[in-house]
């Protein structure tokens, strides 16, 4: 399993994304352009005591993240979501994308997704944040694969 980011905005969740990817042992890629300023010194900093950050890799853009992702399907976590995660059944390569806070993901990220998954929410609610979004997904994938 992967877990992937559409063009984060919002750095402390790409910081959450770090330290879940090295507590759940899964790559983490980032899919520039980003909303704030990507260096190694605030990823180090984002990543706080979880060691080296070989565990993320970065894309320069949507066609880099496609060209370079490796085999598996693609599961797109989307509020447009058509199933919802309660019904949905993981497999040991997929890629888990989220797509960017403020705005979700593009037409075209959807058009290439294998699978749209939706978080099941109460009436009303609008969305989880996309941090606590990947850290249910990579639960639930763990619960599954293994």
């Amino acid at each position: 399993m992967r877990l992937a980011l559409f063009q984060p905005a919002i750095p402390q969740n790409v910081g959450a994304c770090i330290r879940l990817s090295a507590c759940f042992g899964v790559e983490l890629h980032v899919i520039e352009p980003t909303g704030f300023r990507l260096d190694d010194r605030a990823m180090k900093r984002a990543a706080l005591d979880y060691g080296p950050l070989g565990h993320m890799v970065r894309h320069a853009d949507w066609d880099a993240f496609q060209r370079d992702r490796g085999a598996g399907r693609l599961v797109l976590f989307t509020t447009k979501g058509a199933e919802p995660l309660t019904d949905f059944r993981f497999q040991p390569d997929d890629t888990l994308l989220f797509g960017s806070e403020p705005s979700g993901a593009p037409d075209q990220v959807h058009a290439a997704a294998d699978a749209r998954v939706l978080i099941p929410l109460k009436p009303g609610a609008r969305s989880l944040n996309l941090a606590v979004s990947a850290g249910i997904a990579c639960w639930e994938w763990t619960r599954q694969v293994g």
